[in-house]
């Protein structure tokens, strides 16, 4: 869908998107906040900002409980939800194109108005708790959060944040709301058909009120490798694995495309070296990797499930396929296949306003950048092999990264396999 992106820095101090997309029949809104559980006041109240995410469409100024709230703003087919994470709490909503205005009114009360409550504060700790603790039936979910602690990030498991949730208070969720939902600290992404509303949409989101505030730096933490990393579960019948690599910088625009494509290349299809060749000799059902840039670092992830008698295979199969990548044996034909089905993947990317919203709030939402669309096609033209081979093989040489694991097993098998991925550094 034909789209066009306006950057708007309204006069209270609050900044956002609005992206016109003449064709559309529905409008998405997207609210964001540097309020996620690092910004609350003390760790043993960790979970401070989870349950007032959840208290967020309860009791507010128009309506006195999360029932009738939910009663009158999905009347007409519409959806909202939030979501928090380690820096984010944010707010969306999806709307047919006719009641864009009273959507966003709905989502004003919630995010500038609320009326926390007693009894709202104890139902929600108790869906937190459920939540939580559902959670600990899946084994990616607990594992990573030690990968992060393992290399030195400063955050909770879910074991420990469920410890913290008895610790939560009234005050402590309306201090957090005080402290963190300010003008300053908010950004939107809004995204449907502009034509007539922009003036409208600029005046509405002028008159909400909260205090000034400020936009919260992000918490920088000092990474480090580790050793192997068992999470010993009886249940867990097979390994489930996590294998993260670190450089300390943000790798370019340009470096995060040779690692999309080089990732493609590796795990991206029942074609690619790593996962293809897993596969066709039986020997995993998934493996996946992926690229990702933070504020301070970058990571470079494999994750996936093995049997246990075949998981020393597939780690030869990994270590024998990336001293290739670090040795600079990639074929053209590999990388052009790579971008063939990239730029697939970004002319289907945009069917709806919620993958046109989506597209931008990444980045928009961490850092202000505003991504070229139009521009993402040259940009993966644009790869090389070297470009390729030069970020993959930093990664190897900082030499920072973790290897964890969940299972029955012993600990002696991950420390084999942590010694043949350490040849690789």
């Amino acid at each position: 869908m034909k789209h066009t992106v306006e950057e708007v820095r309204l006069k209270n101090g609050a900044r956002g998107l609005l992206i016109d997309v003449p064709d559309a029949t529905v409008m998405s809104f997207q609210f964001h906040f540097r309020a996620g559980s690092r910004y609350v006041r003390d760790k043993d109240i960790y979970e401070t900002a989870h349950i007032m995410e959840h208290m967020s469409f309860g009791a507010n100024e128009k309506f006195r409980s999360q029932a009738l709230y939910d009663q009158e703003f999905v009347k007409n087919g519409a959806y909202y939800n939030a979501y928090t994470t380690e820096y984010s709490m944010g707010y969306e909503a999806f709307c047919a194109d006719f009641e864009w205005d009273r959507v966003l009114e709905l989502q004003r009360l919630a995010i500038t108005v609320p009326r926390f409550n007693a009894e709202e504060l104890e139902a929600e700790k108790g869906n937190v708790r459920s939540e939580l603790t559902g959670y600990l039936n899946n084994h990616n979910r607990v594992m990573w959060p030690r990968v992060q602690q393992a290399l030195g990030e400063d955050i909770l498991t879910y074991n420990q944040r469920l410890k913290t949730i008895a610790n939560v208070t009234l005050k402590d969720i309306k201090e957090h709301h005080r402290r963190t939902h300010t003008l300053k600290n908010m950004r939107f992404v809004i995204a449907g058909k502009m034509t007539g509303r922009k003036s409208r949409i600029k005046e509405a989101l002028e008159a909400w009120q909260l205090e000034e505030g400020e936009r919260f730096e992000i918490p920088k933490d000092n990474l480090h490798s580790a050793g192997p990393l068992l999470i010993r579960r009886k249940e867990a019948s097979n390994l489930t694995f996590g294998w993260s690599m670190i450089v300390p910088r943000e790798i370019s625009n340009s470096e995060a495309d040779a690692m999309g494509c080089l990732n493609h290349i590796l795990t991206g299809t029942f074609n690619s070296r790593i996962f293809g060749a897993a596969r066709k000799r039986g020997l995993a059902y998934s493996i996946f990797s992926d690229t990702s840039v933070g504020f301070y670092d970058s990571a470079w992830d494999f994750t996936g499930q093995v049997n246990l008698e075949t998981a020393e295979e597939l780690f030869d199969i990994i270590v024998s396929e990336l001293k290739r990548v670090l040795n600079g044996k990639i074929s053209a034909e590999d990388i052009e296949s790579a971008k063939s089905y990239s730029l697939g993947r970004y002319q289907m990317g945009a069917q709806t306003v919620s993958q046109i919203s989506n597209f931008y709030t990444g980045r928009y939402f961490s850092d202000d950048f505003v991504k070229d669309y139009t521009g993402v096609p040259a940009a993966i033209l644009a790869v090389t092999d070297e470009k390729i081979v030069q970020v993959a093989r930093e990664f190897f040489q900082t030499n920072t990264w973790v290897l964890a694991g969940v299972s029955c097993g012993e600990k002696e098998l991950l420390e084999r396999i942590q010694e043949k991925l350490g040849a690789l550094f």
